[in-house]
């Protein structure tokens, strides 16, 4: 049965960090590339970051560039994403995902990807006061 399974969310002030986690089961993350999507109230579901299988490449979209990275832990068949500086914009329920191609729909800009596509899993809740 192929699953993800994101958390790690919570409340955190402004300036603070939080650590998400995206476990896989029933397939190899590397064999995939793994994105992080966020979507606040009332609005489209956002690209956050991706890694892509093999050199690990990654991408993010421009307003959490130098504040989140994305890692992954083969091992632990786990990817990442280490957000720190929050800000109250970065509100959202986050949600990870896996598919052959996600790292296109990540950069500012770029279609939306669609929740039909690819393995998502539930969403954390991620919580910034100011």
């Amino acid at each position: 049965d192929v699953q993800l399974q994101a958390s790690g969310g919570g409340l955190v002030q402004a300036g603070g960090s939080l650590r998400l986690s995206c476990v896989a089961s029933g397939f190899n993350i590397d064999e995939y590339e793994i994105g992080w999507f966020r979507q606040a109230p009332g609005k489209e579901r956002e690209g956050v970051s991706c890694i892509r299988p093999g050199d690990g490449g990654t991408d993010y979209r421009g307003s959490v560039k130098a504040r989140f990275t994305i890692s992954r832990d083969n091992a632990k068949n786990t990817v990442y994403l280490q957000m720190n500086n929050l800000k109250p914009d970065d509100t959202a329920v986050y949600y990870c995902a896996a598919d052959r191609a996600i790292c296109f729909y990540v950069p500012t800009g770029r279609p939306s990807y669609s929740t039909n596509s690819g393995t998502w899993g539930k969403g954390t809740q991620v919580t910034v006061s100011s």
